[in-house]
């Protein structure tokens, strides 16, 4: 049957919900062929994947605890893709936050947490929003293509911060393995009641609030997604192209390092090697998941996180490789991204003449 492709004269309705499900599906039944490949029952395997999922209490406040900085870190990337700017250090400003929020920590280890907790809070961000503003700088002045920049970045970060934790704040009651001393109560964000569910998720719901009324109300927010169209397009409109940039990458940023500063307080209590296991990376997978949407970055999040508990739960039930999961995001992200053709175009029978 002869087909042809056609663009569509009105967006479809419900479209994206559907391909997200349709590329979830698909992504779920290749994982289960991939299962039966290794010699394991792929009903079963996918049974357990949802159970360590979503089966539980304990997998539901596990998923929310790896949603939380992967939202933040999400956001940051979403807010730079907006522009066109190509944010993929969100990993090393991951690092740097940890760093900064770590440093007030360990300098002022009495204050008391209404204290302490703001300081690590704003001295991540400028940690953080700094690594950013190094690419934007060098994109603006030297026109150095910000992918390479950014990415570059992210193994000075991560190096920065192994050479911290074997040196100079190593715990010397460690046995020696790499970690800061444990931090004081005042520099612990607080769990919620006898969850293991922390307060970083107020504060992740009032960041997303504040950066869709920033990007919807507001003039500055009307001008940034005006420049995504291009920089001659800015500057026909006459927008300060070059310090929006400098502005965006240094919130893009700034939020990855609110979420290195969650991560390393809340969870870590202290600032460890173990901290780095790439949400950074996943963090661009979800923005383009969730369309660069704060609403939509909440759920992708949250689902990408149970996903790596239901993994972990996989690896420990089937002796499945860590590895699975990366190869799960992928599929995911890349049949999103296929699917989004459909959005546009659709395929109509070719009528002989």
């Amino acid at each position: 049957m002869p087909l042809k492709i056609r663009k569509r004269d009105d967006p479809w309705k419900w479209g994206a919900l559907v391909v997200f499900l349709g590329a979830l599906l698909f992504s779920l039944a290749i994982s289960g062929l991939l299962l039966a490949g290794q010699g394991k029952d792929a009903l079963e395997g996918l049974y357990v994947l949802w159970q360590g999922s979503f089966g539980n209490l304990w997998a539901l406040e596990g998923a929310l605890l790896k949603a939380i900085p992967l939202f933040l870190c999400s956001l940051g990337v979403a807010i730079a893709f907006r522009m066109q700017i190509w944010n993929i250090g969100a990993e090393g400003q991951f690092a740097l936050g940890a760093i900064g929020a770590t440093w007030m920590a360990l300098l002022f280890p009495d204050l008391p947490g209404i204290i302490l907790l703001p300081l690590m809070f704003v001295m991540a961000f400028l940690f953080g929003g700094f690594w950013a503003f190094i690419p934007a700088f060098l994109k603006l002045k030297l026109r150095v293509n910000e992918i390479i920049s950014t990415l570059m970045l992210n193994y000075i970060a991560i190096l920065l911060l192994d050479f911290l934790v074997f040196g100079v704040w190593k715990d010397p009651a460690s046995f020696g393995f790499p970690m800061t001393p444990e931090f004081t109560s005042g520099a612990v964000i607080p769990h919620i009641g006898e969850s293991r569910v922390h307060w970083g998720i107020l504060f992740c719901t009032v960041v997303g609030i504040g950066l869709w009324a920033f990007m919807r109300y507001t003039r500055l927010g009307f001008e940034l997604q005006a420049s995504g169209q291009g920089s001659r397009v800015a500057k026909y409109a006459k927008i300060r192209y070059g310090m929006l940039v400098m502005l965006v990458m240094t919130l893009s940023g700034g939020f990855a390092g609110w979420a290195g500063c969650v991560e390393t307080s809340a969870v870590l209590n202290r600032l460890q090697p173990s901290l780095m296991v790439g949400y950074g990376y996943t963090a661009i997978v979800v923005a383009w998941l969730a369309r660069l949407e704060p609403l939509n970055i909440a759920f992708a999040s949250f689902l990408l996180a149970a996903l790596r508990v239901g993994v972990e739960n996989l690896q420990l039930e089937l002796q499945i490789p860590a590895s699975f999961g990366v190869i799960m995001e992928g599929m995911i992200l890349l049949t999103v991204l296929a699917g989004q053709f459909f959005l546009t175009y659709k395929l109509e029978r070719k009528h002989r003449s």
